[in-house]
């Protein structure tokens, strides 16, 4: 594939935490208008991959390349204006705020009025019920809403690679289905996506291309498809006995 055709691209990326080495030289490529999906054990570090990719962890070797140029270095702010938005694991919705105020939080580094207005109405369109609860403060909604409104608020960022950290943690199967209908449109109309997921069988269901890591090393990459019928995957990850 050819370098312009990808969003991004992470080469031999080594990250750690004080003297604990978290990632080893780990290597992903996430093709323009794509959903890339990361999968592996808690603790493998998929969300270091995120932190580094979005600014929030630097790491101590390698290289992060967004549209073919190098994003080591930026802050956190300056990659949401270059289109790079983390929607985080946890949600971490500001509780003593409305939804309404937590979706304009999301537009921040935005000047443009009327197309925010826009984008705020395309979120209530795809979250019928973040409009109903508009001025209900966001701690009193359920989890399975305050991940609505975590991901309305990166959407109101206008993400052109939005990175989805652990989307389905700790939700009803109903609503994690609710969910990923919804990264899927999300994806259909325009945006890139690598997701970071414990729920490997629904994260293999969206994705096109899906990288499984293990202890900070990537064990095994390739088209979701392939990867999900793979017998080790098959026994470590999606329940089936090998």
């Amino acid at each position: 594939m050819e370098m312009n055709s990808n969003t991004l691209e992470i080469r031999d990326l080594f990250v750690s935490y004080d003297a604990i080495q978290a990632l080893h030289g780990v290597g992903i490529t996430v093709p323009q208008g794509s959903i890339v999906c990361l999968i592996g054990a808690n603790g493998a570090g998929k969300s270091t991959v995120l932190r580094a990719i979005s600014g929030l962890k630097k790491p101590s070797q390698g290289e992060i390349l967004y549209h073919g140029r190098s994003i080591l270095g930026h802050a956190p702010h300056e990659l949401v204006r270059k289109g790079i938005v983390q929607c985080p694991e946890g949600r971490g919705v500001f509780p003593n705020l409305t939804v309404a105020e937590n979706l304009d939080l999301g537009a921040f580094v935005r000047k443009d009025t009327s197309v925010i207005q826009m984008d705020l109405e395309h979120v209530y369109a795809l979250f019928p019920r973040l409009k109903e609860r508009r001025q209900q403060s966001a701690g009193t909604l359920s989890g399975g809403e305050q991940q609505m409104l975590a991901i309305g608020r990166a959407l109101m960022a206008r993400p052109q690679l939005l990175l989805l950290d652990e989307p389905s943690l700790g939700l009803a199967p109903q609503v994690i289905e609710l969910i990923f209908e919804t990264i899927q449109k999300i994806n259909q109309e325009g945006t890139t996506i690598l997701l970071v997921e414990q729920n490997a069988q629904m994260a293999l269901e969206v994705s096109q291309h899906a990288y499984v890591l293990e202890t900070g090393r990537i064990l095994l990459e390739g088209p979701s498809d392939n990867i999900s019928s793979n017998p080790k995957v098959k026994a470590a990850y999606l329940g089936e006995a090998l």
